[in-house]
């Protein structure tokens, strides 16, 4: 499984929001509901599922499902 298939899947879990609904340019606040507890618990899962840190300054630009998308290409292993 993909960084990315197991990312979606956490963000449809922490979301609510059926994962074949999730687009890259929906907003974590405005599209998912997320509320800074939820922001907050989807970093972490994504860390510890992808075994990935994610600093204060990046996770600050993660504002949609892209922007996560984009974040994990660039920190993923080639076969991931």
């Amino acid at each position: 499984m993909s960084y990315m298939d197991i990312a979606l899947d956490i963000i449809a879990r922490i979301s609510g929001v059926e994962r074949s609904t999730i687009e890259p340019g929906m907003e974590q606040v405005a599209n998912l509901g997320l509320d800074s507890a939820k922001a907050l618990e989807l970093l972490v899962e994504l860390e510890e599922q992808l075994d990935i840190e994610i600093g204060d300054d990046d996770a600050a630009k993660l504002n949609t499902v892209g922007d996560i998308y984009a974040y994990l290409e660039r920190v993923s292993p080639a076969t991931a």
